[in-house]
């Protein structure tokens, strides 16, 4: 299985999509979040953190520091890229180095540097459907996630 779609109604279903993210992304897993402005790229990645034994509040949109390493059971390694300008700018704050060194690496606004990214990793399309709910649409970008998407369905199913 290589796409996923979640329905959820509230911020406990994102915050159980998150961690059972957690549970099933390998060490190196890139993330790749999409969606508009309020959509949930933060808070899901706060959930991710959260199952991560790292405390969410820690996790903030890093709109203007641009990455956040935290460190919990696993590192999380979390960029916001809404402010990049273009490829060139993403690229010299080295993310070839976080998608090597372990933890999960989260990328907001990832759809704006979708050429410098890894061949493999997991994308999240995030559609606001209500006040409080939302659609994530998930997908297994190369091989490696296919066992991943099949795990967290069983979870969060």
């Amino acid at each position: 299985m290589n796409r996923f779609v979640y329905e959820s109604e509230n911020e406990e279903a994102t915050a159980r999509l998150g961690a059972a993210l957690a549970e099933v992304l390998p060490d190196g897993a890139v993330v790749a979040l999409r969606g508009d402005l309020g959509s949930g790229k933060t808070r899901l990645t706060q959930a991710v953190a959260d199952a991560l034994g790292i405390d969410r509040r820690e996790v903030l949109s890093p709109t203007f520091v641009l990455l956040q390493e935290h460190h919990g059971r696993r590192s999380l390694y979390h960029f916001d890229v809404y402010r990049i300008r273009d490829l060139d700018e993403f690229e010299a704050l080295g993310p070839e180095e976080y998608f090597d060194r372990g933890g999960l690496v989260m990328i907001e606004w990832a759809d704006r540097v979708a050429a410098g990214l890894p061949p493999k990793r997991i994308e999240i399309q995030i559609e606001i459907t209500g006040p409080d709910s939302r659609r994530f649409e998930i997908f297994a970008i190369g091989r490696l996630y296919g066992d991943a998407i099949e795990r967290l369905i069983s979870i969060v199913t």
